[in-house]
């Protein structure tokens, strides 16, 4: 690997800047920036030189929300972290936080390891863990006190899935106290799924079993109402929330009036409540069990809060709740029981393309897609300015995107291992060219230069917005 690479000519964008600069790299550092033509800029030397002219020079992004090899309804999601990471680098991702989950019963501990030997050793760019809590009692808690210690300083705690993953009000109560004073971040999914259940019983009983009721019984105001029982439980217990995968305008609400107030209260979306709706849950002949997750897509009237939300910073960051699952042989376990549906979308390698198009769309703006995609998720959990910014010092994950390039988003051309694309023939500007992690290239125009094995473990300080 040569040591010293030079990119050359490109417009650097970062969260807080735009500017024509050439950025060296060196021992897999960002060594320094300086603007185009300058003596400086003109007096470095390289081992390889990129042309990135009439191209932008991003951050790599970071996805802050995946599930690889998940179980999940009596199967598993259909990347492994060998294949999902490979999906994100080639679409200019070079950092994932991936979560390890608590079986019921059982330590922390255990949970996270069974992650850790996963992951290790099989993935093509950086990842860390986040730590789903099963099962909160008095020695779950203080094992969290340990993984926020070791760098996984952030929880989840589900509201939804009872019987799985659901913990009561008290149990979040407690968690939350416990992260107020070690420093954790709670991340909460956010639905009522106690009274989710029962919408779903009386649904089957009625005959209604296709992918649409799904979204039908998931009701916005069981998530409105549970982002505003996670809000006050959150201020009870001073400690800071950071709700998941926010996809209706009620819920965007919530949070809105908890940060109007000052409160550490921080939200996410996904790019499926940006780009999709209803009508696709909508899709006849099952085809809508495709685009069956949780919280489900909502009707398109919706998206307009969630832009307005990011565009307000009442939403920070987009991350994909990458969850694959094949059309067939998976998705198709719920024929006849849209609750039988295996939750999750692919969406890991569009991300930052998707958001490029929302750029070209006028919804935000150059500098607010790299803030949202790759610096705002790095803070919140713990990496920057390791990661998410090009800076001296920082780790040279860079991408050299090609603003002008057309082209189709679809299962055949796409690298995540599942039989469908979310966003099948939709064509979109903006393209990654060429994407290095830690100064090593990974994809090379358009080629691929990538390892499993080269992504390396990445411990996390705690949520960088409360320091």
């Amino acid at each position: 690997m040569s040591n010293r690479t030079l990119i050359r000519g490109g417009l650097v964008v970062t969260a807080a800047d735009e500017v024509h600069a050439d950025v060296l790299i060196d021992d897999g550092r960002i060594a320094a920036l300086a603007a185009h033509g300058t003596t400086v800029a003109e007096g470095w030397t390289a081992d390889r030189v990129i042309d990135a002219t009439g191209k932008y020079v991003l951050p790599g992004g970071v996805d802050a929300h995946t599930h690889m090899e998940l179980p999940f309804g009596g199967t598993f999601a259909s990347d492994t972290f060998e294949t999902g990471t490979r999906a994100a680098a080639w679409g200019g991702t070079t950092t994932i936080v991936d979560f390890a989950v608590q079986t019921r019963g059982r330590a922390l501990r255990e949970g996270l390891d069974a992650w850790y030997a996963k992951a290790d050793g099989n993935c093509a760019i950086d990842y860390a863990f986040h730590m789903i809590l099963s099962d909160v009692n008095e020695s779950s808690l203080k094992e969290m006190d340990l993984l926020v210690e070791e760098g996984v300083t952030s929880f989840k705690l589900f509201m939804a899935y009872p019987g799985v993953f659901y913990s009561d009000d008290g149990q979040i109560l407690r968690a939350m106290q416990r992260s107020a004073s070690n420093g954790g971040l709670i991340m909460m999914h956010a639905e009522n799924g106690i009274a989710i259940d029962v919408l779903v019983e009386q649904a089957l009983a009625r005959g209604e079993t296709d992918p649409r009721h799904h979204g039908e019984v998931r009701k916005v105001l069981l998530e409105a109402e549970a982002t505003h029982r996670a809000i006050q439980l959150a201020r009870v217990a001073g400690a800071p929330l950071y709700v998941v995968h926010v996809s209706a305008e009620e819920a965007v609400a919530e949070l809105a009036a908890a940060r109007d107030k000052g409160l550490p209260v921080f939200g996410e979306t996904c790019p499926q409540y940006l780009f999709l709706s209803t009508d696709n849950l909508a899709e006849p002949d099952f085809e809508g069990a495709k685009y069956v997750c949780s919280t489900p897509l909502r009707p398109r009237e919706h998206q307009a809060a969630l832009w307005r939300g990011l565009r307000t910073d009442d939403l920070q960051v987009v991350s994909t709740d990458h969850c694959p699952f094949c059309f067939t042989g998976q998705k198709d376990l719920g024929r006849g029981d849209f609750s039988k549906i295996p939750n999750g979308l692919p969406g890991v390698e569009n991300r930052m393309d998707l958001l490029h198009q929302a750029v070209v769309d006028g919804h935000i703006t150059r500098r607010r897609w790299i803030d949202i995609a790759c610096a705002a998720p790095a803070r919140m959990f713990g990496l920057y300015p390791k990661k998410g910014t090009l800076a001296p010092g920082a780790d040279a994950d860079v991408v050299v995107y090609d603003p002008h390039a057309v082209q189709t988003l679809s299962a055949e051309t796409h690298h995540m291992n599942v039989d469908y694309s979310a966003y099948e023939g939709r064509t979109v500007t903006g393209q990654v060219e060429t994407v290095l992690s830690r100064g090593r290239v990974v994809v090379d125009r358009r080629t691929w230069t990538g390892r499993a094995g080269h992504g390396l473990y990445t411990p996390r300080s705690t949520c960088q917005y409360l320091n």
